[in-house]
């Protein structure tokens, strides 16, 4: 029994890995911020090039 009392109490307090998990959610929501920028100016430059391909 205290070997489990001993094994919760070290998870407990153990915080390494949390650098890692915040380093992970920065780059989700870098990756997120460049998926919406793609996509917002993709369709500017589809809507441009297709007024170039109809004039010529």
């Amino acid at each position: 029994m205290k070997s489990t009392k001993e094994l919760v109490r070290r998870l407990a307090t153990d915080d390494t890995g949390g650098e890692v998990l915040e380093y992970a959610l920065i780059a989700g929501l870098i990756v997120v911020g460049a998926i919406v920028a793609i996509k917002s100016v993709g369709t500017k430059v589809l809507a441009r090039w297709t007024s170039l391909n109809a004039s010529v």
